[in-house]
Parts: C-alpha cells; structure tokens; sequence
C-alpha cells in the first residue's frame, strides 16, 4: 500500500520564487482598480489624526537612492499610522520654482535666444518643464509601492499655493519682519543670484593665499615701541586679494595680545602667538620681537594707508578674529563678508563692494574696472610687489562655497536685497525647537544652533521662475507699500492667473482701483522685480498645504527628510510658522543620513558607485529595495550595493519561505470549524503564540519609534529562529502525519493560523506587494476584508501570557539545543545520519533538571526530533556528552526497530501490524481512524 496518499502534505499555489519585479505591478493595479488607499483613509475617518507632511522634491530628473529611501520611510510612517486606526492620508508635494529649473531651460539656449525671450515665454517653459517631470518622478515613486493622493499632489506653481505663499509673506510683512538692505550674501556669477546657506555646497578649492602690510599712517606708541608712517606696518592675511580693493579696515581682537616685531628694517605688527607662523611663510629667518605685549585696543581708531588705492583703513575691533592662521589682524571689506559686514557696521564703515552681477569689478573700481575678479587676484598681487607690499605669496587647498546648481565658485557680495529679520523671532524660534521631538535626539541641538547662529534672511533673488515679492514701491516718493489692500489685490488676481500675472500686468493693474499711496497720495507705481528664494516656497508648505486641504490639519505630526534639512526645509517651515503662528509646524521630526556606497564613500557619477533604484527594482523588485531601508538603522549615513541587497534578498526569501510553509499547511483548515482555542492547545503552540505576542509588541513599539531596522531584525529573527528552526521543524510531523481531524493538528493549524494573521500585517508597511500577494492567496473565507491594508493592527493578547509555561520552555529549549549538539557530534562520528535514526538518552544534573525530563518524557522524541527518547540513570560525564546549555547528559545511539515508511520515524511495532506491515503503530491508527 502506498502511504504518501494518507498524508497531510502542504498545499498551496503561493510561488516559492517571488519574482517581484513583475508581480509587484499586479497588486498595485489591484489597489489603484480598488481604491484600496482611499478606502483605508476613509476607514479611519473621525480617528485621531496622524499627519505627516511631505518634503517636496524637486522637480528636476529621475528619483535617485536617496528618493527612494526618504519616500521609502514616509510609506512606512502612513501604512502603519492607518493600520494602527490613525486617520493618516498622504499627500506627496513638489517643489517646482527656482533655480536648478530656469537654469536647466536655459543652459541650451544660446545668449541670443536668452535675451529674446520674454519673461512669460520662460516662465512657461519653466512650468512645462517642471511637470514633466512632475509626472516622471510621480510613476517612478509610485513603482516603489508608496500610496498616497498621487493624483491629487501639490505642487508649489499652483495657483493655490501661490496665493497661500502671498498670504504668509504679507501676515510677516504686516509684522515688520522684513527689509531691504545692502549686505554681503552668497553670490553666483554665474547664474547671476544670490543663495541661501541652504543652497550652498562647500568643496576643496585651491586659492591664492597672500600676506599683505598697510602701512601706518597714524604715529602711536605700542609695547614700548613708536610707530609711525616711515617704518611701521600692520600684516594681514587673505585667501582673496580680489577683495583688497574694497578694504574699509583692520580688525584686531580686543583680548588677544600682539607684538612688533623687526624685519629687514621695518617694524610689523602682527599677534604675538602668530608671529614665527607669519614669517616662516614669509622665508623670514631673521626677526625679532621688539615691543612688550599690548592690547589691540591701544590701536582702535588708529589709521592705515590702503596699499594700493588712495584711501585710510580704519584700525578696529572685532570678537570674529581668531588665531587659528594668519597674522590676528584682519582685513576687513564690509562689502565681501558677513563678519566684515556685522563689525563694519558698529564703525559705520562704508558698504563698498564695486562689482556687477558677473563678477566683474565696475568703473567705480578705477584701475580694475572691466576685470573679473578671478583676473584682479592678478591684478592685486602684482600691485602689491610693485609696492614691495606684498609680504608672501603661496597658494592653499581649503573648503569654499559652490553654487548647487551650476558648481562655480561663490563669492560674498554685498547687494541691495530684502531681508527677514531672525533676530526678531529667534528666542520665540527656540523656544519652538525645544517644543518639538527630534528623531535621533541630537536633531534638536543642531537645530538650536543653526537658528542661534543664523545672520538674517536674504528672501529675495534676481531671477523670474518664482513667485514674485508682493511689494510695490510709490514713484514719486520712493517709499516701499506692502499692506491688506495690496495683497488683497495680488491674491485675488493670484487665483485667477496666477503669478504669471505680476509679469503681465502693469503696477496699477494689480493695485486696487485708483489706490493710491499711503504716503503722499500718488498713483504712480512700479513693482519689485525680484522672486522669494524657493526655501520661502517650500517653506510656506505648512500653510498651503494643510490649511488648505480639508482632509489635513495644522500643525502636522511629523516631518521626515535627510540630515541636510536642518538648514533647508526644517528651517525655512520654522521660522515661517513662528513667525505667523508662533510654534513650529511640526509635532515630531526625523531624520535619515546620505546613501553611501559599502565602503561609506558618497555616491557619485564620476566615482561609478551610484546605484540606481529603477535597476534594484528591475533586478529584485521594489520589496527588496524597502526591506533594504527597514534594515538599515537609518538615522545614519546607509550603506547600499548589490551584496548588500543580496543579503536583503536572502531574508526575504527566509520570510517569503515563512509564508510558503503557514500558507501550505493551512489549506485543509476553515478557520471557523476548525479552530482550537488558545487554552486548549499543545505547550508548543502556545509558547509560540506568547513569543507571537512578544514579536507584536516589540515591532508596535518599533514602528512608534521609527526604529525599522529592530522591526527588520525581530521579524527576521523570528522566521528564521523561533519558527523555522524550531515551530515549523518541530511540528511538521504532527502537521504532516497526525490524523488530518484530529486536536494536535488542527491546534498546530490554529496557531500557524494566527501567527499568519498577524505577521501579515505587522510586515505589510514594510513589504506591502508580498503582504498583499499572501493576503490573496488567504482562503477566502479567512480574509476579512479586500486587501490587507483594510484590516487592523493586531493587539497584544496579554491573556496569553505565562511565565510558568516561558520559564518551563525555557529549559527545554536550552535542553534542546544541547541535544542537537550531541546528534551533530553523533552524525560526525557516522553513528547516525538523519535525526531520526537516533535515540537519544538523559540524564539530569540536578534533582529539578531530572523532574522536568521525567514530567515531559513523552514530548520529547518530538522535540527533538529523534525516534526514541528515554532517561537512562547510569549516564556519566565519561560515558556521555554533557551539554553547555543546560548541563544535561545526553547519550545518542541507533533507535530501536524498523522505519515506518509513513512518518520516518523507527519504531519497534513497524512490521508488527498484520494489515500495514511497513508502518508504525501509531501511523496504523490515524490510517484507521481516518
């Protein structure tokens, strides 16, 4: 007879190979034909809201690695928030003005066609380029399995933004937070603008670095010395002598001490700590310091003579001097620095900075008028050894600023711009960051910080693809006018054409009728040419966004984006919502690191270390890419290759494998009829279901703290661990031959039942093609609702809970893992080959050890997976192996009788039976009872 037909063998269509690449399609049509995201929102509506607000990308080229993993997060985020009952809709956004894209839609343009281009014609040009690929990273985001409002996005040239954009600038503009001033911003000649710190790249970049002496013009005694015009010196350092020319000063900290010292003839005054750094650069060998100590104090409002323009250079004070290199005496051009500019103004120094929009000097600049300031480095230099004023020459690799679009160097220039005041809502701006729980904690110093440190904000740009400045300026006396009647005015016409309209329409045609100004009653206008910076777009996305959206709500819970945020999006949404709200617009904010190659090295095309998440996801699916970001601790800078996606890979394959075998051995079971209560089932099951519960509780708990790797780690160990190697391996012969009816197996079936029922969704934020593939090939009668999606977290079953059961399982487990030992030693030593050829026999070592083995002899043939298990009293530590678990002696032999041809194992009744000769006892009465 054969007995193959009498077993309970697993059956399921559920595909070993997942081939995810293709299928994961599949179910994303099934979600979108369905409106599986649509109606899970809908499910929780009148819930508690979870409100994660999304960055937006820039709508400029394909999604990258670090797309994928930030788009990757926020989808684990809202599919969480949903199944845990939170009413938690997505709506993903796009950053669509600024640079990066009128520079894009005019770099292929010859200068001909730039300048016969009309401001409407490129901003249109601009629009048409930013939704297309709008809709190319919209597909590509959506490939990756997030869900949210894909059709509903929000962009920030839409007509309702922009008008949302105008209301913010106005509620801060009634408050007097801006105004127009010359101060020295980033610069790009090139593309003709000034930058936000958040647009600024900082890079290695060779320089020239000069020591320079102005001459003294005023006499003064120093350090016991006498200074005067004939001999005398201060020494400066700079890293750009194109700045010279617009030298206002020399800056000397009023607590560090300086010295003069004597050189070749001359006396140089220079801080004492510095002094053999200056004239080892300078191939001085032979000096002296000729003076006592003194404060550079006794040289305030002392004068110097310009080393190559006739004009003074004022001696002063300033806290920004270091000694970190150069001399300690600090040129000082208000127009070129920040902290030229700050110490400048406390001496009303002139603003001087005589250049034009391309880096090239004007005539007020006499001699290097026409010379762009790469050549004045020149220019300056070879003036000052025609002076015999240029000390030392040399030239330095050090950090400089780049421009993020066009990768040219920067300058600091001091142009007239508009301006928001930090200083006027920075303690109300920290006291908002202290409000605010940062993910990993250190978020929230680095965002004090950077608020701390910030100078004002330069808002304005010279550029035309933005939203313009709302502000119109009165022709006859000058005076700025920016108030409720105007915005009003610019709002409404905003709506109907948006802001294409401030370039189509005179001043007076986007005023009021007959308005007229405030300050002298005139009528004649004209309107500010210059657009917000785009971190003033993206940064009013907390009020476009969610006040405006009936399904949203202000503030949001949380806001996710990369470590560079801190002085971008986060920042620019800050000082916004504090400003016209006086809190920040976020409850929560986390962060991820950069994608790094394995070797942590910063992914680049020139290094040919990107990987690309189109090529992952045709190569191993989109699955494989999200399991790969739940395995990565992501607060860190995250590492991705191809062997690393391999090893995601290999744990999916143990999870899918998971699946197979749950899916495989429940096919016979009707949940309804056949389920086993908890209390009823054998030991095993219900230590399973308690590390169930424990396996629930900690990935809950995982996910609310946006920790996914532990998610990643405790599912995985749990499949591989508690379940494949020791549920799933333990059970099969009760699955497999135990009577198909009978109570040992339908409680195995109970269990893998429920274990199904929550790792399926407990996994689904993370693998959400696969959870859906598995959801679908659920018996119908078992899936509660359409999708996996539309169910509900599931909650710890604290009922469950037994410690007497955990601690006695406990030591039976450690018991069977020094048994596996002994088999292993056993089948090395060719004693046995599978496990079941074994019989295994025990001893205790204590009294305790020996009751529990006594308690449960009957169990543990299975356990273990051997034939026979008895206890055998005469075991020694000489005669038997003593196990590192527990202890326990274990000695391992050939069972006992013959195999039964249906369960494997070898009994001493196969062969014994008259009606089944080649099969056991036991296997004969579930074939009878059948």
């Amino acid at each position: 007879m054969g007995y193959k037909e009498t077993i309970n063998l697993p059956n399921t269509d559920f595909p070993m190979r997942a081939n995810l690449s293709e299928r994961e399609v599949d179910f994303q049509e099934l979600w979108r034909e369905n409106k599986v995201y649509e109606k899970a929102v809908e499910n929780r509506e009148g819930n508690e809201s979870f409100i994660l607000h999304d960055g937006p990308p820039y709508a400029n080229g394909d999604i990258h690695i670090g797309h994928a993993l930030n788009k990757i997060l926020k989808d684990f985020v809202t599919r969480f928030a949903t199944l845990r009952g939170y009413y938690s809709p997505y709506v993903p956004g796009w950053d669509t003005h600024g640079l990066p894209i009128e520079h894009q839609v005019t770099s292929e343009m010859s200068d001909d066609e730039r300048a016969e281009l009309s401001i409407s014609e490129l901003r249109e040009k601009c629009t048409n380029y930013a939704l297309k690929y709008v809709d190319r990273q919209r597909e590509q985001f959506k490939r990756l399995g997030v869900w949210g409002e894909w059709d509903n996005p929000y962009l920030t040239l839409n007509k309702d933004y922009e008008v949302k954009q105008i209301e913010v600038f106005g509620e801060m503009a009634k408050k007097d937070l801006f105004y127009r001033g010359k101060k020295p911003v980033h610069w790009c000649p090139h593309c003709e603008t000034a930058l936000a710190e958040a647009e600024v790249e900082y890079g290695e970049d060779r320089a020239p670095s000069i020591f320079v002496k102005f001459p003294m013009i005023d006499e003064v005694e120093v350090g016991g010395v006498k200074l005067s015009s004939e001999d005398s010196y201060i020494v400066i350092w700079t890293t750009t002598p194109w700045t010279i020319p617009s030298n206002m000063a020399i800056a000397f900290h009023p607590d560090y001490p300086y010295v003069v010292v004597e050189a070749e003839g001359e006396k140089l005054v220079m801080a004492k700590e510095l002094v053999d750094s200056v004239m080892s650069q300078s191939g001085i060998d032979e000096y002296q310091i000729i003076s006592e100590e003194f404060s550079g104090k006794e040289l305030e409002n002392k004068r110097a003579q310009h080393p190559i323009v006739d004009r003074e250079s004022l001696l002063i004070l300033g806290d920004h001097v270091t000694l970190e290199q150069g001399s300690g005496c600090v040129h000082t051009a208000p127009g070129h620095g920040h902290d030229d500019f700050v110490v400048g103004q406390e001496y009303d120094l002139d603003v001087y900075a005589p250049m034009d929009n391309k880096g090239y000097f004007t005539e007020e600049a006499g001699d290097f008028a026409g010379k762009h300031y790469d050549e004045a480095n020149i220019m300056v230099t070879d003036k000052l050894k025609e002076k015999n004023l240029l000390m030392n020459l040399d030239f330095i690799d050090h950090q400089y600023p780049h421009c993020w679009r066009c990768k040219g160097n920067l300058i600091f220039r001091a142009t007239d711009q508009w301006f928001a005041s930090i200083d006027a809502i920075k303690e109300e701006a920290l006291q908002a960051i202290a409000d605010v729980d940062w993910y990993p904690a250190w978020g929230e110093e680095r965002m004090s910080n950077m608020i701390s440190e910030r100078s004002d904000w330069c808002i304005s740009r010279q550029k035309k693809w933005g939203v313009p400045i709302p502000i119109f300026y009165c022709d006859d006396c000058g005076e700025s006018v920016i108030n409720d009647d105007t915005l009003d005015s610019v709002k409404a016409i905003f709506a109907e054409e948006g802001s294409a309209a401030w370039y189509e329409r005179e001043a007076k045609e986007l005023l009021p009728e007959g308005y007229s100004c405030p300050h002298c009653d005139s009528q004649n206008f004209s309107k500010e040419e210059d657009i917000m910076d785009v971190w003033f777009d993206s940064g009013s996305s907390h009020k476009a966004v969610l006040e405006t959206r009936d399904n949203l709500s202000w503030p949001a819970q949380v806001y996710l984006e990369g470590t560079d945020q801190y002085r971008g999006w986060f920042n620019s949404s800050l000082l916004t919502a504090v400003a016209t709200e006086g809190r920040a617009p976020y409850n929560e904010v986390i962060t991820n690191g950069f994608t790094v190659d394995k070797k942590g090295n910063k992914m680049s095309k020139s290094q040919g270390n990107v990987v690309s998440p189109h090529k992952v996801i045709d190569q191993y699916g989109a699955d494989i890419l999200r399991l790969w970001v739940a395995s990565s601790d992501f607060k860190n800078d995250i590492k991705v290759s191809d062997n690393i996606l391999k090893q995601n890979s290999e744990a999916y394959r143990r999870i899918r494998n998971t699946y197979r075998f749950i899916l495989g051995n429940i096919s016979d079971f009707d949940s309804d009829q056949n389920y086993v209560e908890y209390e009823e089932r054998r030991e095993l099951d219900r230590w399973i279901m308690i590390r169930l519960q424990d396996l629930i509780e900690k990935v809950t708990s995982a996910f609310e703290k946006y920790e996914y790797h532990r998610v990643y780690h405790d599912v995985h160990n749990f499949c591989t661990v508690e379940m494949s190697s020791l549920y799933m391996d333990i059970t099969k012969d009760r699955l497999y031959t135990d009577g198909t009816d009978s109570l040992s197996r339908r409680s195995a079936q109970s269990t893998l039942y429920d274990i199904m029922m929550g790792l399926v969704v407990i996994l689904a934020p993370v693998l959400p093609h696969t959870s859906e593939e598995v959801w679908q090939f659920l018996p119908e009668k078992m899936r509660s609702e359409e999708s996996v999606f539309l169910t509900d977290w599931p909650e710890v079953k604290e009922s469950y809970y037994d410690q007497e059961l955990i601690d006695k399982w406990d030591k039976l487990l450690a018991l069977r893992k020094d048994v596996s030992k002994a088999l292993e030693i056993a089948r090395s030593e060719k004693k046995i080959g599978n496990s079941l050829e074994a019989m295994v026999e025990l001893k205790g070592v204590n009294e305790e050890q020996q009751q529990l083995l006594e308690a449960e002899i009957d169990q543990l043939a299975d356990l273990f997976i051997v034939s026979q298990a008895e206890l055998n009293e005469q075991l020694t530590a000489e005669n038997a192996h003593q196990g590192e678990e527990s202890s326990v002696l274990v000695k391992v032999s050939e069972a006992r009788g013959e195999k039964c041809d249906r369960c494997w194992k070898y009994d001493e009744t196969v062969g014994e039976i008259e009606e089944h000769q080649d099969i056991c006892q036991r296997c004969a009465d579930v074939i009878e009872s059948e």
